[in-house]
């Protein structure tokens, strides 16, 4: 990989990571347009560091959110930050259990699986067409809302699935205010990344070759950047109810990459 492809991934990673339409998805199926022959497990470290820079840029935009988690948990105190702050975490333990129990199958999906990434940018796209057509409200998340919140973002482990379409119209689904849900979709994940990428570091999995690290942080530096301008944007448009656009594209590519699929 060289570096103008890193910088591509890049921005194709920041910039999906917060719109609904599966960044494991197109950076699959960006990878196999050029003609990536890395490892899966190469490939997959490769992804893990662009969710970083992404998470990165959650948190820098987030910043005032995610202070208030941070310190509702330490004040053991029943108001409505140490509230959200569990809430938070419960949304996560669908994913962890998934992750934990099934990560090697999780990671032979990103392997090249286009016509997988194609049905289940369908699926996505199903989703956001429900989700548009939903009525807003005032709804904040409930701690049973996290829940379900949480099982469709273990969901949206599958490449191709996108993880902010799936927790933003699950949200939407229920009845949750649309700028409350986005928020709520985009705070809930900074942790799982922060997990992984912790987890991969004690076990040594994270494996790249010194030739790889030019590459690999200017595709850093390029979904950091992509991410924070699509966060913003990403907030106004569900506010907006603009998810059935993001539906038609899902679709679109969905049959395009199950053409490639099933003509490679």
């Amino acid at each position: 990989m060289d570096i103008l492809e890193a910088i591509i991934l890049g921005i194709i990673q920041g910039v999906t990571e917060f719109l609904p339409v599966s960044s494991s998805g197109h950076l699959e199926l960006a990878k196999a347009i050029l003609g990536d022959t890395s490892l899966p497990e190469e490939s997959l470290t490769f992804t893990v560091v662009l969710h970083f820079a992404t998470a990165l840029s959650t948190i820098l935009i987030f910043r005032k959110e995610i202070f208030d988690i941070i310190k509702g948990l330490f004040q053991f105190k029943w108001n409505d930050e140490f509230k959200f702050s569990l809430k938070i975490i419960i949304s996560m333990i669908p994913a962890v259990i998934i992750g934990l129990l099934f990560e090697d199958e999780l990671e032979s999906f990103f392997g090249g699986k286009i016509l997988l990434v194609g049905v289940m940018l369908w699926v996505t796209a199903l989703l956001l067409l429900l989700a548009d057509k939903a009525k807003n409200t005032n709804k904040k998340v409930s701690f049973s809302n996290s829940v379900i919140i949480g099982i469709s973002q273990a969901i949206a482990m599958l490449p191709g699935i996108s993880r902010s379409g799936a927790t933003i119209s699950t949200s939407v689904l229920l009845g949750i205010d649309r700028t409350k849900a986005a928020r709520f979709s985009f705070l809930m994940v900074v942790p799982l990344i922060f997990g992984k990428i912790g987890k991969d570091v004690l076990s040594g999995d994270l494996n790249f070759q010194a030739s790889e690290t030019t590459p690999i942080m200017a595709g850093f530096v390029a979904a950091f950047v992509a991410g924070l301008l699509a966060c913003k944007w990403m907030i106004s448009l569900v506010k907006n109810s603009k998810l059935s656009y993001f539906s038609i594209y899902c679709g679109i590519v969905g049959a395009m990459a199950i053409g490639y699929a099933l003509l490679n």
